[in-house]
């Protein structure tokens, strides 16, 4: 029977719509939730399941972060076809190098893998090969690219995430959260390779091969001046606040790494910003403020103060500037005002890269990272040969670690703006005159 020949009721909600409307089945472990191992007898059994099953392995780690300092891995999750489900407790072994022999060069399939990555490799786990599902669908133009939002929409399945931010440093692990974790790599596999038959069919698999292999080196970025992320320091007005603000973030910071704690439940961020903006000089005037509190607020009020005032006598030239010191080109909005040709190079390529991004649906980081592009256009070749400037181009994006996927795409974007930047812009044509009044 054709659509046509099909009745429809005004008064009966439309079929389509009532679908959307009902909730997607919850996902649910297919076999009964393992115990967690945590004893040598246990991870040689588990090596030996891995070693014998097939296809790659989905690996997941929980951490502790918004209670501990570290972030180390607290549980790592595996499943593999003809394998089941493990959940190990990394505290308990020294390393995990037996199961990473019985992993082999199998790939690996993370969702986000810079997050596990590093406490993964810390347990001596790293990987020959991965697929990063986040990653992928990134690439793809997901929208939301969240596990649970790309389970539901290719698996039709919903995730419940009411422990994602708990303290995975407990022991012993409620069985609810441990039921949780085991959920996070239940359906990896299937998820993987919807990904991956999608990125053939958009031509991306080799972008995504690419990406991949760029990730199995990933390494955390180093913050340089991380004191300047602390909340409110906007507020704070002058040298000697900022260097306040930067002494107590530090001692703060490294009070933190001995306890193993994350540094905001030593002392908020607002109790660092008021005793800076005040630059109080005793015990009783620091405990004083409003607004200074936390659990360390008065049990190191001796060493706040003392830090205090070591930034009181500091000579002006030993303090921090409000402009952080940095290699790299100026903020955007001041391109401008210090190199108006920079800055013409600036907008068009950020005309062109939405428009390739577009073309290509995913978000335009994606084809270069920001401050690739910035660097790339700020401090330009100096040839204007089109052929040099595109080579010279190419070798610079090269060296700020794009992939060649990404040079070949944006390489003749950045050149066209190089070029336009250069031209000469047109000088206003004079409104003409008024005609003559009676």
């Amino acid at each position: 029977m054709s659509e046509q020949s099909v009745p429809h009721d005004p008064e009966q909600p439309d079929t389509a719509e009532a679908a959307e409307a009902e909730p997607a089945p919850l996902l649910t472990l297919r076999e009964p939730m393992p115990d967690v191992v945590e004893t040598p007898e246990a991870l040689r059994a588990v090596c030996e399941a891995v070693a014998g099953g097939t296809g790659p392995v989905a690996i997941d780690a929980e951490r502790a972060s918004g209670y501990r300092y570290s972030s180390r891995a607290y549980l790592i999750q595996l499943r593999r076809e003809g394998s089941g489900t493990h959940l190990v407790d990394p505290i308990a072994f020294d390393d995990l190098a037996p199961l990473q022999e019985a992993i082999g060069e199998t790939e690996w399939i993370l969702h986000a893998a810079t997050q596990d990555l590093p406490c993964l490799r810390e347990e001596g786990l790293s990987p020959s090969a991965l697929f990063d599902t986040e990653l992928a669908g990134r690439l793809l133009g997901y929208p939301r690219v969240g596990l649970a939002t790309l389970v539901e929409t290719l698996l039709g399945r919903r995730m419940k995430k009411e422990h994602s931010a708990v303290d995975w440093s407990t022991r012993p692990l409620p069985k609810p959260w441990l039921e949780y974790a085991a959920l996070d790599v239940e359906v990896l596999v299937e998820l993987r390779d919807l990904l991956a038959a999608e990125l053939e069919e958009t031509g991306k698999a080799e972008w995504a091969r690419q990406e991949f292999d760029a990730l199995r080196g990933f390494e955390p970025t180093p913050r340089v001046d991380a004191w300047r992320r602390t909340s409110g320091l906007h507020k704070v007005r002058g040298r000697r606040s900022l260097g306040a603000v930067k002494a107590l973030w530090e001692l703060r910071d490294s009070l933190a790494e001995q306890r193993d704690v994350t540094p905001g439940r030593i002392l908020p961020d607002s109790a660092i910003t008021v005793a800076a903006t005040h630059l109080p000089t005793d015990k009783g005037s620091l405990l004083g403020l409003k607004g200074f509190h936390g659990r360390g607020a008065e049990r190191y009020s001796s060493r706040w103060v003392a830090t205090l005032r070591e930034v009181a006598e500091l000579p002006e030239e030993e303090l921090p500037t409000r402009a952080p010191r940095t290699d790299g080109p100026p903020t955007a909005r001041a391109w401008a005002d210090r190199d108006p040709v920079a800055a013409r190079r600036l907008q068009h390529a950020r005309e062109a890269m939405a428009a390739l991004a577009e073309e290509h649906s995913m978000p335009a980081e994606q084809l270069l990272t920001p401050d690739s592009m910035r660097r790339t256009l700020w401090t330009p070749p100096r040839t204007r040969d089109p052929e040099a400037l595109a080579a010279a181009v190419a070798e610079q994006l090269n060296g700020y670690g794009a992939r060649p996927w990404q040079v070949e795409l944006t390489t003749p974007l950045l050149v066209a703006a190089i070029l336009h930047g250069d031209e000469p812009v047109p000088e206003p044509e004079p409104e003409p005159e008024g005609e003559a009044q009676d």
